[in-house]
């Protein structure tokens, strides 16, 4: 199955999703200001553990420069209410059981993991324009270190 990787100014595939507590969330709700998109394989575990807590010391920050911040998995929204609640996350946890978002976004596909290919969630970040048009797409990041890079190439 081949990826289809998005990149700066294509138009970020709108989507509406359950977050932690079965509201839904669209992307297009966010029109008008600039949203961080970021896809992680499963909550509670250490490198989504560390990024998610990453971007919530950031909060202040972002939300400083008007950007907002959304995470999605394929968890179900009361896995991501736990996880909400035990790391104190300050932005929406949203559920993508089906991976449709995520295989829009070529977030999700074959990956090495122990060396063994395996079909999974490909750690990746999305800066969404105002416009509504991406902005910068990162794939294969690494949770330690990553919302650094990102806060630096965004000047935030």
């Amino acid at each position: 199955m081949d990826r289809r990787l998005l990149a700066p100014g294509d138009e970020a595939p709108d989507f509406t999703l359950k977050d932690a507590d079965g509201n839904d969330v669209s992307l297009s709700r966010f029109k008008g200001q600039r949203v961080i998109v970021y896809f992680y394989p499963a909550a509670m575990t250490p490198g989504c553990t560390k990024e998610a807590c990453d971007f919530t010391a950031s909060m202040p920050d972002l939300g400083k420069a008007g950007t907002a911040v959304l995470g999605i998995s394929p968890d179900q929204p009361a896995k991501l209410a736990k996880f909400r609640e035990k790391e104190d996350i300050t932005f929406p946890l949203l559920s993508d059981p089906d991976k449709s978002v995520l295989t829009a976004y070529g977030a999700y596909g074959e990956k090495m993991n122990y060396g063994k290919k395996t079909m999974g969630v490909i750690r990746s970040t999305f800066v969404v324009g105002a416009d509504g048009k991406v902005e910068k797409a990162y794939y294969n990041v690494k949770a330690t270190g990553h919302v650094e890079r990102l806060r630096k190439d965004l000047e935030i």
